[in-house]
Parts: C-alpha cells; sequence; structure tokens
C-alpha cells in the first residue's frame, strides 16, 4: 500500500482507511486489524458513537498505538436527556474528547472529526474549540464529516486569518450510486488540497453483488433487499459485469471506481471480519481502464446541476471566439 499526505500537513496516510465501527467483537477485531497492518495501512477511523469500537481498539493498540494514524469523531449525543451532550460547541468536544482519550487508552488522537454540523454552534467556537486541544497536545490534527462544503470553507478560511488549526480532510458518503460530493465537496476539497475520507463504497453492499448474485437473503445486512430499486440493480449488474471481465471481485471494483475519480480519495473500508477486509484491501492494485470507468458513469444517471452545467463545455458567449486557443492554469 502506498501513502499520501494528509491534506496541507506532512502526515503520512495509507491509501486505504479502516473503519471501526463494524468491528464484529474484540478478537475478529485483532484479525483485522492484523491483516490491514500487514498490508501496509495506518489509519484507523472510529468515533464515540460507533458503540465500543473505542474500547476495543483502546485494548488493541496498547503495545503499538504510536504506529497508527488514530482518528476519532464527536458531535453526536452522549445522553439523549443532556442538551448539551450533543453538538459541535466547546462543552461537547471538550468531555467527549476526554472521554474517548480513555476509552481509547491513550493521551493523544491524531485525527479529531467533527462528525456531523451542528447549526446551532457559531463555527467560530468549534474552530478555536478544536484549536486549543491541539495546542493542549491531546489532538493532533481535526477533520470535518459531513459537513456543506460552503462550511468547510467558511471554518478554514476563518482558521487561517486567526492562526487556528484548519480542517486537514472532509469525511463524506460516496458511491457510484451517491455521487453527490462531485457537486460541491469534491472539488471544493480539491481545490484546498483537502483529503477526502470517503465511506459507503459498497453501498451498504449492494454494489457487492451479495443481494443478487443468488436468491438467499444475507444476515447482518441494513439493507432491505426489497427496497433495492431498478436503478440498484443496473449499478449492481454493470459492477459484477467488470468484475468478471477484470477477474477481480465486485466489491474491489467499487472501491476502485471511488478511487479512480481523485486522488484526494481515500475509501474506507468497513468490513464485518477479517475475509471481507482481505477482499477489499486487494482494491488497491485494481486499476480500472478508462473504458470500465466510463461505463460505469454512464449506467447510473447523475446530474451535476447547477451551476456546475453551465460551466461545462465551450461558452463563446465568455471567452470570445479565441477560447479554444487559450491555455488555462
Amino acid at each position: 500500500m502506498r501513502y499520501r499526505l494528509l491534506g496541507p500537513t506532512g502526515l503520512r496516510v495509507s491509501e486505504l482507511f479502516l473503519g471501526a465501527m463494524t468491528f464484529a467483537g474484540p478478537e475478529e477485531a485483532r484479525k483485522m486489524l492484523d491483516l490491514y497492518a500487514d498490508a501496509g495501512g495506518n489509519v484507523i477511523d472510529t468515533a464515540s458513537a460507533y458503540g465500543d469500537s473505542e474500547e476495543i481498539l483502546g485494548d488493541l493498540l496498547r503495545q503499538r498505538r504510536d504506529q497508527f494514524v488514530l482518528a476519532t469523531k464527536f458531535t453526536l449525543s452522549r445522553d439523549a436527556g443532556d442538551p448539551n451532550a450533543g453538538g459541535s460547541h466547546r462543552k461537547n468536544l471538550t468531555l467527549s474528547l476526554e472521554a474517548s482519550l480513555r476509552r481509547l487508552r491513550t493521551e493523544y488522537v491524531d485525527l479529531f472529526w467533527v462528525h456531523s454540523w451542528d447549526e446551532h454552534t457559531p463555527i467560530e467556537e468549534t474552530m478555536r474549540a478544536l484549536d486549543d486541544a491541539v495546542r493542549a497536545g491531546k489532538v493532533l490534527y481535526v477533520g470535518a464529516s459531513n459537513l456543506p462544503a460552503w462550511l468547510v470553507s467558511r471554518a478554514n478560511t476563518l482558521a487561517e486569518w486567526r492562526d487556528w488549526t484548519s480542517f486537514a480532510g472532509i469525511q463524506v458518503p460516496y458511491s457510484l450510486l451517491m455521487r453527490d460530493i462531485e457537486r460541491e465537496l469534491l472539488p471544493m476539497a480539491e481545490a484546498s488540497g483537502l483529503s477526502v475520507a470517503t465511506f459507503g463504497a459498497l453501498a451498504g453492499g449492494v454494489l457487492s453483488g451479495k443481494f443478487t448474485n443468488s436468491g438467499v437473503v444475507p444476515t447482518g445486512t441494513r439493507v432491505d433487499p426489497g427496497s433495492l430499486t431498478a436503478r440498484d440493480h443496473r449499478a449492481a449488474s454493470a459492477v459484477q459485469e467488470i468484475a468478471g471481465e477484470l477477474g477481480v471481485t465486485a466489491s474491489q471494483v467499487a472501491i476502485a471506481w471511488t478511487r479512480s475519480r481523485s486522488v484526494a480519495v481515500h475509501p474506507i473500508i468497513g468490513a464485518r471480519n477479517a475475509e471481507q477486509l482481505r477482499d477489499n484491501l486487494a482494491a488497491v492494485d485494481v486499476t480500472l481502464p478508462a473504458e470500465a470507468v466510463d461505463r460505469l458513469n454512464s449506467v447510473i444517471e447523475f446530474d451535476l446541476g447547477y451551476p456546475a452545467t453551465d460551466n461545462l463545455g465551450p461558452r463563446p458567449w465568455l471567452f470570445g471566439s479565441a477560447e479554444g486557443r487559450l491555455d488555462g492554469r
């Protein structure tokens, strides 16, 4: 596995991140962690809201904590009856971080994500509180998960002006069936030099083919097979067809497709067991031919919408007749 830099920082992060939300118990988690490390992976992504994930990681990483880039998140409620136990304000940030550090058995986290947009807390408060955590040595880098593009841009502009720590990356859903980030979030991240950690590459297992390979309904899935649309089945079939042509698995094709869209993308692999993880990790060795990428793109309708579509193709009304002779940056 190769490494890239986390956004505008000097931190080296692996091509694929390991998602810890779906750990199925300590023993299976240990196998997965060993497998991921042996493949060269070094980023583990969890959250305060992921059940006992942080506690499991705290036990597993005791002897090798510093070998990994450990990422966790805050914002989601810790106590439904307490109005201040959720949100991106300073109180919840401070208490959530301290709780995560205890569960993870560590003195610092490498990457601390804002888990979701809290529209009731000024972004200035969140960014200043995050910067205080960095200056205290409890957090090394910060990121934004599930925030709008305009808010990430505003936050980083404020951080730049006020000498605070800025977001180094974003975490967003991305798959062949869910390409929304291509409208605003992905262009913003690329223009700003941010890393893009993506989850859901298999669309809940739809693109892995587990709903279409047989008539048996898989156990433990969050997707209701009866809810799948013709669009879902069309995408799954296209992925399986290309997988057959390349001699790889459908899951590997689905993950490779997300990586083909931008060098900023780091898929988060959220496998349930070591066998699934081994298969998914092999996606780093899959390079989709341009023709295959085009076929996948065309099989599912996707409209960038306004204003992106207004800026595609020739625009003689903007650049005049010399447009074809203009070399851009």
